[in-house]
């Protein structure tokens, strides 16, 4: 089973059992933040997905979207306890060992922006994978990272499930403008 085939029956399992659909997103979302997770699982397109049913499938946003920002706030959390605890090896380690770029990329990422690298680095997917651990091995202070980490986990969740119902409004008008038309 593919990773697509995956995603779509995470997605239309959270539409028939809305009640899962917060815990789901706090999965998708500690997934797609989390280092070495996120190389091998992108979650962000079922995120979007769910995004799109969350209106017709009548899930309340807010909880999802607190989930939704918890995991990823959670998982950068863990990337940078990780660049802390295992600074000096963790360049030798998959993923990047096999990509031995993202770390470089992310340092500098990081010494040009500051902890406003933590907010940006949160809506690229490469830069998502490195600059929190990048942050730990750099010891960047606690609070700093913490004010960046859980501000931008919040905007990047809203980001995406909004995307998703805006997305799935404006494709529901334009199916019904061009098969109204079509029909008439």
């Amino acid at each position: 089973m593919s990773l697509e085939e995956v995603g779509r029956h995470v997605v239309e399992f959270a539409r028939v059992h809305e009640g899962w659909a917060a815990p789901i997103v706090f999965a998708l979302a500690f997934a797609e933040s989390l280092a070495f997770l996120s190389l091998i699982l992108p979650s962000w397109a079922a995120l979007v997905a769910i995004g799109a049913i969350m209106r017709t499938g009548g899930i309340d946003f807010v909880p999802v979207w607190i989930a939704g920002g918890l995991g990823a706030g959670f998982g950068d959390w863990l990337s940078y306890w990780l660049g802390i605890k295992f600074k000096k090896s963790i360049a030798g380690t998959w993923p990047f060992s096999y990509y031995p770029h993202l770390l470089p990329r992310g340092e500098a990422f990081i010494r040009n922006w500051g902890v406003l690298a933590i907010f940006i680095g949160r809506f690229s997917g490469p830069l998502r994978a490195s600059v929190p651990v990048v942050a730990g091995i750099l010891a960047m202070p606690y609070g700093r990272f913490q004010l960046a980490n859980f501000s931008s986990a919040f905007v990047w969740a809203a980001v995406l499930l909004k995307l998703g119902d805006v997305g799935a409004t404006i494709s529901t008008w334009l199916w019904n403008e061009v098969s109204g038309k079509f029909w008439m």
